[in-house]
């Protein structure tokens, strides 16, 4: 990622002012990059710094977007954050990990319980082409497409079989999947869903809510059958269908075909306390609501899907403001955000529990839950500032987060209460 003289600029800089080091923010790394070769790209993190989850060497939090200095040599191709932890994939194939392990979720060894800078995953002699990373699992994918996953597997999120451990602290190729060539995984709080390059869904692990896809038949007080799956199972219901993209949150999951049809199902309800008619979908429902989508994201209890000509949509529980149309209300079918982005397209969208990111013209921009309590801390130990605007406050309607010049956003992700970028030099 960094050219040898610029990481050694930031390391004396870091020894020089030991305060320096760790909150190194991304408007003073700026001007250094007129230095570096475009199209380098490099790791921004910011929010809870819990168990060294942001990979920074330390557990403060950071309330603006921090560069993670571990990648020296390396360009980074995306990132994925989980629920206390975080992934890491390189250019060259090689993934990384940094936050709790209490699960095995960092794939690195069942005794160490947190790493609080990025340590790589082994186990995986092949190059990786895509992670991502579930409140207590992981995974990654192969060039050749075969999926490896790690983590807690208390309700068979790992896919690995009725009769494995409750949680595997290094990676295991899903044998059930061999002959198979899967594309991209979305990982949810205990469960998983993957496509295969044929465009066919594949969903495991918890089974209630009706978060997998697989019909299932109401029982008293229309309770789901909550029976958990233990192995990867073909969605039936989208059979036919080739689906391009897949999303995963707490409780609900959705896909989009090639067509740009978006797909949804899992729980709907806001009112948790309501015993009446259920709003669970058990069964994939295409959203007829929506245009031609390309992304989809999911988060607690809320959905945000990006359409072919970059307008993003949102709906669901509005808790903090995480669907960034400017008020609190719950929304129960798909609205328009507006503001910047009816100057400007959206190209990406992440959700985290009850937080959101997108980018838009190379900035990244974030609304919704901003702290626990919507305080501002000056000791580092809030645990917020997962939205990166130097407080921990929520923000209703989308900002944009000042990073300074010469660097652009291509990947964002949300985790439960931090968020990781990916910026290239330009």
């Amino acid at each position: 990622m960094w050219t040898r003289a610029v990481y050694s600029q930031i390391s004396k800089l870091s020894i020089l002012n030991p305060n320096l080091g760790l909150g190194l923010g991304l408007g003073f790394c700026s001007r250094l990059y007129s230095t570096v070769e475009r199209g380098k790209r490099f790791a921004a993190v910011w929010g809870n710094g819990d168990f060294g989850r942001l990979g920074l060497g330390s557990v403060d939090s950071q309330w603006r977007p921090v560069i993670c200095p571990a990648f020296n040599g390396d360009n980074l191709r995306s990132i994925a954050c989980g629920g206390a932890h975080t992934l890491f994939l390189t250019e060259s194939g090689r993934v990384y990990a940094s936050g709790l392990n209490d699960f095995g979720q960092l794939g690195i060894s069942d005794d160490k319980n947190y790493a609080m800078e990025p340590v790589e995953v082994v186990g995986i002699e092949k190059e990786i082409k895509h992670v991502s990373a579930g409140y207590c699992h992981s995974c990654a994918i192969t060039v050749d497409g075969e999926l490896y996953m790690w983590g807690k597997n208390s309700n068979g999120q790992l896919g690995l079989g009725k009769g494995a451990l409750s949680a595997v602290s290094r990676p295991l190729k899903i044998g059930y999947l061999t002959g198979i060539i899967i594309e991209m995984a979305a990982l949810g709080s205990e469960h998983s869903i993957a496509v295969t390059d044929e465009g066919a869904t594949l969903s495991w692990g918890m089974g209630s809510s009706g978060r997998l896809g697989h019909d299932r038949q109401s029982g008293l007080f229309n309770f789901l059958s909550s029976r958990s799956e233990y192995t990867p199972r073909l969605i039936k219901r989208l059979e036919g269908i080739k689906v391009k993209t897949v999303a995963a949150g707490l409780l609900h999951s959705a896909c989009i075909d090639e067509n740009g049809n978006v797909f949804i199902f899992g729980e709907r309800r806001i009112n948790k306390l309501n015993f009446g008619n259920s709003d669970n979908v058990t069964g994939p429902s295409m959203m007829s609501e929506l245009p031609i989508s390309e992304e989809v994201a999911c988060g607690g209890y809320h959905t945000c899907v990006v359409s072919r000509h970059g307008e993003l949509y949102t709906w669901g529980s509005n808790e903090n403001g995480c669907l960034g149309i400017g008020c609190t209300d719950v929304i129960h079918s798909p609205e328009r955000v507006e503001g910047p982005f009816l100057r400007q397209s959206v190209s990406k969208v992440s959700c985290g529990w009850k937080h959101t990111a997108a980018i838009s013209d190379g900035y990244v921009f974030t609304w919704g839950w901003g702290g626990s309590h919507g305080t501002f801390s000056v000791d580092g130990h809030s645990s917020g500032g997962q939205l990166g605007h130097g407080t921990d406050v929520d923000y209703i309607k989308p900002t944009v987060i000042d990073v300074g010049s010469n660097v652009k956003a291509v990947e964002v992700s949300c985790g439960f209460n931090h968020t990781g970028a990916i910026y290239e030099c330009i």
